[in-house]
């Protein structure tokens, strides 16, 4: 599941292991005990280290009172950006304490002898309460919310308490992230104009209309991630990738994954690549194309790489690229599924999504929702509660919050494959009774991470990018998960690195690698020209007798609870 970025939090070492995982459930109290019983433990043997910090830590709180202290806040940490935090007595002090203890705990925790992987899953644990327990979460700690109540009369308090009780009342175990009346699925999002011309028991296809006198003769099929509705890749006009796509003369179609229920419970990866099968033929018999651009995000890598396997090994052609953007297809050194996953955690979230038939979408979104709980919680808590204000009215925050699910099978195989690394096995999955061979998949692919992307690290996007035959374009985008696939031309900042080389090791590429302004899309979609034949006459109408349009998009698969 893709989440947005803050940008807020800052950058560790450890921050490039994933402290989570969607896919095995939310880290319970019983983890939360484990991980401070075992600091405890460490610490309890180590009475000097105890000892030595405390006393730094009372030095340090002295330095508080006496002006001459050094302790500040991380580069980019926007919760103390107002210079009431300097300039207020109460809240330097209150913040260099805070500073100074969290400091001191950061220290014990590197001191304590634990190996990286502990180390990383301590430090997350206490996470937690120290973001909880940060001076600006409370209405007297935090200078803006305290000049916001003065300048509102009050005003402030009660739109935060009604905010706290709307929450409340719809049992949200956190802030609301996003103003969900702002956006109309088909409106001002998702609002590419096309039609639906194909539906199968997982997915409708969707083709978008023309905007150019001719188009490429061969069509782009465009697989969304398997826990996400496709509309990230249709967002509100001027940020929307297949809007962009459209006016540049690409056939665009979108399958459009069905929101499953329980009665799909059986239905895996054999079931999700049929369906794309049959979507493939559909979009060949539509544009009269023997071949056939493909491109993804995220999860959607998965189905789409057992796609492009399960032709490979029947030697069938017709894909002429694949594009996978912030994809991950095995397990990278074990932190696909987090620091807390063990045998047990996982044969547990195969257990439970087996026995409802389906891993919800709120289950999902509440596990990333934590994994991040300063970005995605306390800023929320600070906004909404405190500073009274409405959430905000924001695409991607809507579409993050459009909660999917995902089927028992295919719970279970996404778990094998970035545990196990199933999928870059060759053999050890089948699908459709194929054995799986990535090696033979031999068609172009274009690769793109996102250089502060804390789900899908950039280094295991271009590992996984090696796990498959032919040859590959790595792009590396300046920004994190979502970022570094919303990106229209334009965007301020935006920078990127190529390297036309594709060194064994991903340190060696970027050492070579050049950086570029702007957008990635405008690189890739010149890439894809190259690979999408000549320009043709734009069809006059959506469909063909044989798949005629049933609905105008975005469909009614999408518009499922």
């Amino acid at each position: 599941m893709l989440q947005p970025d803050s940008g807020s939090q800052p950058t560790r070492p450890d921050d490039k292991i994933k402290l989570g995982s969607p896919f095995i459930g939310v880290i319970g109290p019983h983890d939360v005990a484990a991980a401070l019983t075992d600091l405890s433990g460490r610490l309890a043997w180590r009475p000097d280290l105890v000892m030595e910090e405390g006393g730094r830590l009372l030095a340090t709180l002295g330095q508080g009172f006496d002006g001459s202290s050094s302790l500040t806040p991380a580069k980019g940490d926007r919760r103390f950006a107002d210079a009431a935090w300097r300039s207020n007595p109460f809240h330097r002090l209150s913040l260099h304490a805070y500073l100074a203890w969290t400091t001191a705990l950061d220290r014990l925790i590197d001191r304590v002898g634990a190996d990286d992987k502990t180390t990383a899953r301590l430090r997350y644990i206490t996470s937690l309460f120290t973001d909880a327990l940060s001076p600006d979460n409370s209405l007297l700690g935090n200078p803006a919310a305290l000049k916001r109540l003065l300048e509102t009369g009050g005003g402030s308090l009660v739109s935060g308490m009604r905010n706290l009780l709307i929450d409340a009342a719809s049992h949200q175990d956190a802030p609301a992230q996003v103003d969900k009346s702002a956006f109309t699925i088909g409106g001002n999002i998702a609002a590419t104009p096309g039609a639906v011309v194909y539906r199968h028991e997982l997915l409708e296809l969707i083709q978008y209309s023309p905007t150019t006198g001719q188009v490429h003769e061969i069509p782009l099929m465009m697989v969304p991630p398997v826990v996400n509705k496709f509309y990230m890749m249709d967002l509100a006009p001027g940020r929307s990738l297949v809007e962009f796509l459209v006016a540049r003369g690409f056939q665009v179609f979108m399958l459009s994954w069905r929101n499953p229920g329980p009665e799909h419970a059986d239905m895996g990866l054999d079931a999700y690549v049929a369906a794309m099968m049959d979507a493939a033929e559909a979009i060949r018999e539509i544009s009269g194309s023997a071949d056939i651009n493909t491109f993804t995000i995220c999860t959607g890598a998965v189905p789409l790489a057992a796609f492009l396997g399960h032709l490979a090994a029947r030697k069938q052609g017709g894909i002429r690229s694949a594009t996978m953007v912030v994809s991950i297809l095995d397990s990278n050194e074990g932190r696909s599924l987090g620091l807390f996953a063990t045998p047990e955690t996982i044969a547990a979230a195969k257990r439970r999504s087996a026995e409802r038939g389906l891993l919800s979408g709120e289950e999902m979104a509440r596990v990333f929702t934590w994994m991040r709980p300063r970005d995605l919680v306390w800023n929320y808590w600070v906004n909404n509660y405190l500073m009274g204000n409405q959430p905000p009215a924001h695409d991607v925050l809507y579409w993050n919050n459009d909660s999917t699910r995902l089927t028992a099978r295919l719970h279970s195989q996404l778990l094998d494959v970035f545990a196990d690394d199933v999928l870059v096995s060759p053999g050890s999955l089948s699908v459709l009774g194929t054995p799986l061979d990535l090696r033979q998949v031999a068609c172009d692919r274009y690769v793109v991470a996102g250089m502060t992307d804390h789900i899908s690290v950039w280094k295991g996007v271009y590992a996984s990018a090696g796990k498959m035959g032919g040859r590959f374009n790595f792009v590396l985008h300046s920004s994190g998960h979502v970022q570094s696939v919303v990106n229209p031309p334009g965007t301020p900042k935006a920078k990127y690195w190529t390297n036309p080389l594709t060194p064994d090791t991903p340190e060696d590429w970027l050492s070579q690698a050049q950086p570029q302004p702007d957008s990635w899309w405008v690189h890739w979609a010149g890439w894809l020209a190259d690979r999408s034949g000549n320009m043709v006459c734009a069809p006059s109408r959506t469909g063909s007798q044989r798949h005629p349009v049933r609905e105008n998009a975005p469909g009614a698969y999408v518009l499922e609870p």
